[in-house]
Order: structure tokens, then C-alpha cells, then sequence
């Protein structure tokens, strides 16, 4: 299984982190997530699912930032299109990003705290990791879930996984 993002000279594009136009962003986050493009899932698959961390965050905020969760998304899914996270292009059940923690100022009722929210790094340019999963059931997670639940539901039901790794600039 591969899964790609296409990168403008080498980082996410703008729009989809810390420079996205105003009409871009919610609450002076971003918030259109990027196309991502999927190959090779393996026949038996039921669903995927994504994951998408900054590990750099750890040295600015003491953990890792978590951008986007989803998951039981259809395994036919070639292309999960620009903004899927917010326009229903793409049927998934989302979980918290990590705008919702009260250590990122937030709270759990924000409503963007179950979408994409895209980078933002705060220091310097920060590479992102990005894992679709390719899983052998749709997994019983409600719209919120947390990455620890999604950890323990995908016990026994890797497939295959593929990962990407690219900087989106601060």
C-alpha cells in the first residue's frame, strides 16, 4: 500500500497550514485539510484510516500535536480530496485533534476539535507523519474519538499501513 500528498518545492502547501488565507482557517487555525492519494489497498480491506502528528511539537509543547483523525473510511477511497475533513466528500468518523486540550488552551465542547486542523509550527519548520491504515473491520469508534482509542480498536486489524513524512514551514 502507498499513500502520497503532493508537496509544493519540497512542503505542504500553504494553504492547507500556518499560511492559508483568512477564508482558510477557523479560529485562526487552518482548517482545509489536503488531498491525500491512496494506492494499492489490499482486497480484503473493510476500511481505512488516517493519522496525521507533528512529533516535533514535542520540544516546543511537551507532546505530540495530533492534526486529524479518521477512520472506517470506504477502502475503495483512491483519493481522499481536498477539504474532506469539513465538506463530507469523503464518509469517515473523526477524531479529536489536539485543539480541544485545555494544555493548547482549549476545551473538549470546541468544535473544531473533531476536523482537521493543519500545521502550525510554531518555531521552525516541522515535519508531519501521516499513517492510512488499511484495517480488516470498521472499527467501533464514535465522531471524537481519541488516538488511544483508536490505538486499541485497530489491535488485530492491520492490514497494511503506509506512511508518509513530509515539513510544512513555520
Amino acid at each position: 500500500m502507498n499513500v502520497s500528498v503532493s508537496l509544493e518545492n519540497g512542503l505542504l502547501p500553504d494553504r492547507f497550514g500556518k499560511y492559508a488565507p483568512d477564508d482558510c482557517k477557523r479560529n485562526g487555525h487552518p482548517c482545509v485539510s489536503f488531498p491525500i492519494e491512496i494506492e494499492g489497498v489490499p482486497a480484503e480491506a473493510k476500511t481505512l484510516a488516517l493519522v496525521f502528528i507533528d512529533f516535533d511539537a514535542i520540544p516546543v509543547g511537551g507532546f505530540c500535536w495530533i492534526h486529524w483523525l479518521a477512520a472506517n473510511i470506504d477502502p475503495a477511497t483512491t483519493l481522499v480530496p481536498e477539504n474532506a475533513s469539513r465538506s463530507g466528500a469523503v464518509s469517515m468518523v473523526q477524531g479529536a485533534n489536539s485543539s480541544w486540550s485545555p494544555m493548547a488552551g482549549g476545551h473538549r465542547g470546541d468544535p473544531s476539535a473533531n476536523f482537521y486542523t493543519g500545521p502550525y509550527p510554531p518555531d521552525k519548520t516541522h515535519v508531519y507523519t501521516l499513517d492510512v491504515y488499511a484495517l480488516n473491520c470498521e472499527l467501533p469508534l464514535a465522531e471524537g474519538y481519541y488516538l488511544s482509542d483508536f490505538r486499541r480498536a485497530i489491535r488485530g486489524h492491520v492490514l497494511a499501513k503506509a506512511q508518509c513524512e513530509f515539513p510544512s514551514r513555520a
